[in-house]
């Protein structure tokens, strides 16, 4: 299964972001076992930085950034990804260029602890657990 993952995910997992963080490691496991395929888009590789620079600092941020790379894809945002999340229309541009990039790539559907930003989508929309129940029954 391919899927996108939401920043909020990303930033769980970095940030050790308590309840959520055992999930996010669950779910980065099944990536490094090989049972997902997991994709971010390539613009929230600046927002994580951006985020994580501002509470943690610079070289933590850096260093965040560094692993990012080790067992996910990143999804290209150019001209035709803006121009797709343009038409797509979510409330958030942040999650319509991550729609957009999963749309483009064919990926199976986006993991986030914000359902309510993809309301509209037409891919599936997984929570963490969700995810890691539905990998466990297949």
């Amino acid at each position: 299964m391919k899927i996108l993952i939401d920043t909020n995910v990303v930033l769980d997992l970095i940030l050790e972001r308590e309840p959520f963080v055992e999930s996010a490691i669950a779910l980065f496991e099944q990536i490094e076992r090989g049972n997902l395929d997991g994709y971010i888009a390539a613009t929230s590789i600046t927002n994580i930085f951006y985020i994580i620079r501002k509470t943690e600092g610079r070289e933590v941020a850096l260093a965040a950034i560094n692993r990012l790379p080790i067992g996910l894809r990143f999804c290209a945002v150019d001209r035709h990804t803006v121009e797709t999340a343009l038409r797509v229309g979510l409330t958030d541009f942040e999650d319509s260029i991550q729609l957009a990039c999963a749309i483009q790539n064919q990926l199976d559907g986006i993991v986030t602890r914000d359902r309510k930003d993809f309301v509209g989508s037409n891919l599936p929309i997984y929570s963490p657990t969700e995810l890691l129940n539905q990998i466990k029954e297949n």
